[in-house]
């Protein structure tokens, strides 16, 4: 009967979800909780929904801390310089600019958020396709495999998915770096294809640099001293986070106090910084804290459990230990099916709790799907909002830009799935 009823909730929620009704915040914490009652849990259903919280506060505690210390990093000017200096540097030759575009994408992410750099790189970029003729899907197709391929621990799947399975997004992260490493690879030999594919089809241009007068150096638009102090406190942050010494949440903490410090000197200035990022910041921390009371009283409450032992008698010994090589490979066609909150929130712990009765760890599920589940996956993903502003900037239709790039992020989770298989990171 447990079993039921966890299914009732991770499909109760999907529905609701995916039908735009309710909030992905409302559906991830009535649903479970009704749920939970109506199996007659009655008052350990706050019980278990505290217990979920408690186990993922440090990931939203990471999240938020993580969005205002690269939003105040970005405020301040720090990456404005490089996007200057690299918009210089490309010119007017495609084979540059197609790579570049891949190499300002990647920057912008920093952050986390593919919606700012859809937002910042497609119009910088956009006026300079059209100067010379070239195609805007590779434009489209550039930025999305650049921001698909770099996930990060403080992006949404990855925040997500160890939310899930209530451990640390640089627990799942650190295994997948080499994997990620391959994807840039990829990353950029596609797009010194789709380049040279463009001067061969435009012929001859006028390859003559930018304009210089509007590049300033580096650090001209922040005082030498403070730009270099932000670089400095961005390299040591994520230099402490990638090496796991130091708690993730603590070490953006760390980071955002002395960022706050050292670009705003007013308490005024300050708060204001702080008011500039902070509704994106609670947006996703509120659903962060409904997903940890939705998984909280799945485990707990033991119906995550019972339906991992009906999945696992149902699934075939021979196949069990290929589920996550055939996850990674369909991970990104998924993202066309499922929002990140029903995948991440309602299918994963699933499929983790099944691997793990063949004996395989949790984490090699959830690092099958971060290979394409709404990260290769998102930019052509009808359920989210930053496909339509990859579409809508670079001006071209959902259909033409998922034909066109579809494709390529396709293959960026078929070649990381395959590194990920030989890395180790998950079983063939």
């Amino acid at each position: 009967m447990l079993a039921i009823w966890g299914l009732i909730t991770i499909l109760g929620m999907i529905v609701a979800i995916a039908s735009r009704r309710v909030s992905p915040l409302i559906a991830l914490f009535l649903f479970p909780v009704t749920a939970c009652l109506a199996a007659g849990f009655g008052l350990k259903t706050a019980q278990f929904a505290l217990s979920g919280l408690v186990s993922i506060a440090p990931v939203v505690a990471m999240f938020l801390f993580a969005i205002l210390f690269f939003g105040v990093l970005t405020d301040s000017g720090t990456i404005e310089p490089f996007v200057k200096i690299l918009l210089r540097s490309i010119g007017k030759n495609p084979v540059l600019i197609v790579p570049g575009t891949s190499l300002l994408a990647l920057l912008l992410h920093l952050d986390g958020s593919g919606a700012v750099v859809f937002l910042v790189a497609i119009p910088t970029l956009l006026p300079l396709y059209h100067q010379l003729g070239m195609d805007r899907r590779i434009l489209a197709c550039a930025v999305s495999l650049a921001a698909g391929v770099n996930f990060l621990p403080w992006t949404g799947p990855t925040i997500r998915a160890a939310g899930a399975l209530h451990t640390t997004p640089i627990a799942l992260f650190k295994p997948l770096i080499p994997v990620q490493i391959v994807g840039l690879v990829y990353v950029f030999a596609v797009a010194i294809y789709l380049g040279r594919r463009e001067r061969r089809r435009i012929g001859p241009t006028d390859t003559t640099l930018m304009p210089t007068s509007t590049t300033p150096v580096a650090g001209a638009a922040v005082p030498r001293v403070r730009f270099a102090g932000n670089l400095v406190l961005a390299v040591t942050v994520l230099g402490l986070v990638i090496s796991g010494k130091v708690e993730p949440a603590i070490a953006f903490m760390l980071g955002t106090t002395l960022a706050l410090l050292l670009n705003f000197r007013t308490v005024r200035e300050q708060g204001a910084a702080i008011d500039r990022h902070a509704k994106a910041a609670l947006s996703m921390c509120a659903i962060l804290c409904s997903a940890g009371v939705f998984t909280g009283i799945l485990k707990f409450s033991g119906m995550l459990d019972a339906m991992a032992k009906i999945a696992i008698a149902h699934i075939p010994q021979v196949l069990a230990p290929h589920i996550p090589v055939v996850l990674g490979l369909v991970a990104m066609p998924l993202s066309l099916l499922f929002d990140p909150d029903s995948f991440y929130f309602g299918i994963l712990p699933v499929l983790a709790a099944a691997v793990q009765g063949f004996g395989l760890p949790a984490t090699s599920v959830a690092e099958a799907a971060l290979l394409g589940q709404m990260t290769t996956g998102f930019p052509v993903s009808p359920l989210t909002p930053a496909t339509f502003l990859v579409t809508g900037l670079s001006e071209i239709e959902l259909s033409t830009h998922q034909r066109f790039a579809g494709p390529f992020l396709l293959g960026a989770s078929i070649v990381m799935t395959i590194a990920a298989v030989l890395f180790h990171v998950i079983p063939l």
